[in-house]
């Protein structure tokens, strides 16, 4: 199946035929619901916070933000898309028409930070001879950090088309100065894949991304790893330390026995 991309610009490949189907279809509105709540799950705002919305859309990312008590603005370039989000009775926030290529038009250190769904590979596109990719990513990521208050973090679920596009995205991204990388849900499974870039502007605040990915079972590895300690007894997971502290290298790790793990008898 061809890529949206391929077929036309988004501001005319999201026409209103298109555009409908994101108010009536409710695979795809189950779809979006899914990868908003996982984006914003990412995001792990500390508390209600001012929030933007790239790429839009239909409003749905917007409307789940909202509901989990941000304030969201929400920027589109498609003028149908934008429609039925403000035939929407549910979004209370500002919408604004606007490319995302040529920049994110809003003073320095506006926003808490950022969410966008299915939208940053369209900047790959050279829809038009004026449109390099290049130019607009610099452009994008440059106004999105200046944008965003200092430890602020942004989480774009995208879907990259080959390894050099992906690459090309997250050079640009630590370029403009964030910090950073790509979260890959489901890496096993071809239809439930899906790829979030999760970036950090500044701040004094690491970022760790090794824990956030889900397998097919909807974990995440720090969840995995909590399960497999806790489907150990407790003789095991002590000779599992044990060993592990000698591969390490650490001096005076107590020998095994028969009575690793065994409760001691309560003192007199």
């Amino acid at each position: 199946m061809s890529r949206p991309e391929h077929i036309a610009p988004p501001e005319i490949f999201y026409n209103d035929v298109e555009a409908g189907k994101y108010s009536t279809n409710t695979r795809i509105q189950s779809i979006q619901t899914e990868m908003s709540e996982r984006a914003l799950e990412l995001l792990d705002a500390e508390g209600p916070s001012f929030i933007l919305d790239i790429g839009c859309g239909s409003g749905i990312s917007t409307q789940i933000g909202e509901s989990q008590g941000h304030v969201v603005v929400g920027m589109d370039i498609s003028p149908s898309m934008l429609s039925v989000a403000l035939e929407s009775q549910e979004i209370e926030g500002d919408l604004l028409l606007c490319d995302m290529g040529t920049g994110v038009p809003f003073r320095p250190g506006t926003f808490d930070g950022v969410i966008s769904i299915s939208a940053i590979q369209w900047l790959l596109n050279a829809d038009k001879t004026c449109n390099v990719p290049q130019r607009r990513l610099n452009r994008f990521f440059q106004t999105l950090y200046i944008s965003m208050k200092r430890g602020g973090r942004a989480v774009m679920q995208y879907y990259p088309e080959t390894e050099k596009s992906q690459q090309m995205i997250m050079d640009t991204a630590r370029k403009a100065g964030f910090a950073g990388g790509i979260v890959v849900d489901h890496p096993e499974s071809k239809r439930q894949k899906k790829y979030y870039l999760v970036l950090q502007a500044g701040g004094t605040r690491t970022l760790d991304i090794s824990s956030m990915t889900l397998d097919q079972e909807g974990t995440n590895a720090k969840q995995r790893k909590l399960k497999k300690k806790q489907d150990m007894s407790t003789r095991e997971y002590i000779i599992h330390k044990k060993e592990l502290n000698r591969k390490r290298g650490r001096l005076h790790v107590p020998k095994d026995s028969k009575y690793s793990g065994r409760r001691r008898k309560a003192a007199f």
